[in-house]
């Protein structure tokens, strides 16, 4: 099995540059979109073309921006809560005023334009994704999927060593190409302008994208939605999955047992009994809201970036192995770039959407086992962590690993655990396909 058929982007003529929306008041009611698509031409776009795009957001946008923060209205707090009741009133101030007085965007916004990044319209919606190529003559194909409150953000730290592992203490032979496409509805891809599209939607956005780039057999990475929406994909698409690796792992019990428990080391039960009581108990209310009405708080996320702040870097914290000090994981600037990549975008509400549909968008069909080799990275402080027994009657589980550290955005929380863990797993599976 050779790994080839790249799609030739020189030919391309469009590149497409994210670009700034007028202000309300000068582009109607609603807003507009702020993204301004293929400014340089008029010319029709080609939906089969795959075109150069930049990060590149305008300084109306950022005006805009530091207008809003200058002008927050905050709320007021119960002394001595910390964050027991959500985001500290506190800390968020100091992020406030530090994304006002302090971030720099367009640095950010380099590092971003470091990678090479395109756009291709794909079920009626221009996806954008990054694509970087090893320069490695026998890497493998590779899509990561990120979830949300994340971007395409979260995988700046392992790109690098996927594909060029020598540069990174690796060896050759383990290189990749990393395809990560921002999920329809998120960051720079288009927003779906229709009710339904779930997660088996936006996998089969991502099973054209890797047919249009020429790779007819590849990897599967996902955690948070990513994992659920890399399940579907190598669920409906196995002839193509060379391998499913994913970093967030839900499985029930078995059905169709006597005792879903029996053969499950009392350990893993009660670690999953733990970590799902922790989601149910403290930290599911966002997803109650978001999968009923997204609409409602898309409105007040929309509108306000401290309110967008507020609600992602709360996640980020709880979330991750930081002992309730989320700085000490992720620098400010870190925080800051993801939640920008909703601001700019404003796709608060549209990712929220997601929610809604999965749990009520139709699928073509029922889910099953998934035949296709699978690996599992267990990180500690995992939202959902299901016993190996159970996901391996859900999942063809070849490969488990039980990580000393780290939380649900692994990628950026553990990046080098994660991509030791990626180059055990694919392996064995190189050879022979």
């Amino acid at each position: 099995m050779q790994y080839i058929g790249h799609t030739a982007v020189g030919v391309v003529l469009l590149t497409g540059v994210i670009g700034c929306g007028a202000p309300a008041e000068e582009s109607g009611a609603g807003g507009g979109d702020p993204m301004t698509e293929d400014p340089v031409t008029e010319a029709p776009v080609d939906p089969t073309a795959i075109r150069p795009f930049e990060i590149a957001v305008s300084d109306a946008v950022l005006e805009d921006l530091q207008a809003r923060l200058a002008n927050t209205r905050l709320p007021d707090q119960l002394e001595g809560v910390g964050w027991d009741y959500g985001t500290e009133l506190g800390y968020l101030t100091e992020l406030i005023t530090y994304w006002r007085d302090g971030f720099d965007w367009r640095e950010q916004e380099r590092q971003l334009n470091q990678f090479d990044q395109f756009k291709t319209v794909l079920d009626g919606l221009d996806t954008h994704f990054i694509h970087q190529r090893s320069a490695e003559p026998n890497a493998i194909p590779l899509i990561i999927t990120h979830g949300w409150p994340g971007s395409i953000a979260e995988f700046t730290k392992i790109i690098g060593p996927l594909t060029d592992p020598v540069a990174h203490g690796g060896s050759a032979e383990d290189a990749f190409h990393v395809v990560a496409p921002s999920m329809p509805g998120y960051g720079f891809s288009d927003k779906p302008r229709e009710r339904g599209f779930g997660p088996e939607q936006i996998a089969e956005v991502g099973a054209q994208l890797m047919a249009r780039l020429g790779y007819d057999r590849y990897g599967i990475q996902g955690g948070d939605w990513g994992s659920i929406v890399s399940r579907w994909h190598a669920f409906n698409h196995p002839e193509q999955a060379v391998g499913l690796h994913i970093n967030m792992l839900i499985a029930g019990p078995p059905r169709g047992v006597d005792d879903p428990t029996e053969g499950v080391p009392p350990e893993e039960l009660e670690r999953s009994q733990a970590r799902s009581s922790f989601y149910n108990t403290a930290e599911a209310g966002y997803s109650s809201i978001q999968g009923t009405k997204p609409q409602t708080v898309g409105y007040a996320l929309n509108d306000s970036p401290a309110g967008q702040a507020a609600w992602i870097v709360e996640k980020f914290r709880a979330w991750c192995d930081c002992d309730g000090d989320v700085e000490s994981v992720f620098t400010r600037d870190e925080l800051l770039t993801n939640i920008m990549i909703y601001w700019v975008t404003q796709t608060a509400t549209s990712s929220a959407r997601l929610y809604y549909e999965s749990r009520n968008a139709s699928t073509s069909r029922p889910m099953g086992r998934v035949e296709v080799p699978t690996g599992v990275a267990v990180f500690p402080y995992e939202l959902f962590i299901s016993p190996r027994k159970w996901a391996e009657a859900s999942y063809n589980v070849t490969h488990w690993t039980e990580m000393p550290r780290g939380g649900h955005f692994a990628a950026m929380e553990q990046p080098e655990l994660l991509v030791d863990d990626l180059r055990a797993f694919f392996r064995p599976l190189r050879s022979g396909n």
